[in-house]
């Protein structure tokens, strides 16, 4: 049985070993480093102003993290609201993928995300196939332009 916990401090460790497993299973994919940077970064995001608009959940299957779900609410003075959410990541382990996990995580953030006034969830889509079947299967949602990247 999968359950959906937040992100917490105390789930840094938990969260590190999923990305240790996912880079394991997934060598040639991009995944952050997980090293003792990271770590720190991780545990002063706890502190940091900054990040309080972001949501980040974590599919348990027993003590196991098999999934993430990160989103951070934007604020903007141009409609004066935070009504939109940019989810910035979505990973399920290979091994639970296929098994609705993905779908639960996205479920429980929408209702997250609603509890706190938000109105639309915009994603990026990534162009491998497992990614396009998701998207394209998100109830409620519409598939609209290609996002643009611009360096800064």
């Amino acid at each position: 049985m999968i359950s959906v916990e937040p992100f917490t401090r105390d789930r840094i460790g938990a969260v590190l070993e999923f990305e240790a497993e996912l880079r394991r299973q997934e060598p040639n994919t991009f995944f952050m480093d997980a090293g003792e940077d990271y770590r720190t970064l991780l545990e002063r995001s706890f502190d940091d102003g900054r990040f309080a608009n972001a949501v980040s959940l974590l599919a348990y299957k027993g003590e196991r993290v098999v999934g993430r779900i990160d989103a951070v609410i934007l604020a903007a003075r141009s409609d004066a609201s935070c009504a939109c959410a940019y989810l910035d990541w979505i990973c399920v382990l290979k091994e639970e993928r296929h098994r609705q996990v993905a779908q639960l995580l996205l479920k429980e953030l929408r209702q997250e995300l609603k509890k706190r006034g938000v109105e639309t969830l915009i994603a990026i889509m990534a162009h491998n196939p497992d990614s396009l079947r998701f998207y394209q299967a998100v109830e409620n949602a519409s598939i609209h332009d290609e996002a643009v990247w611009m360096d800064l």
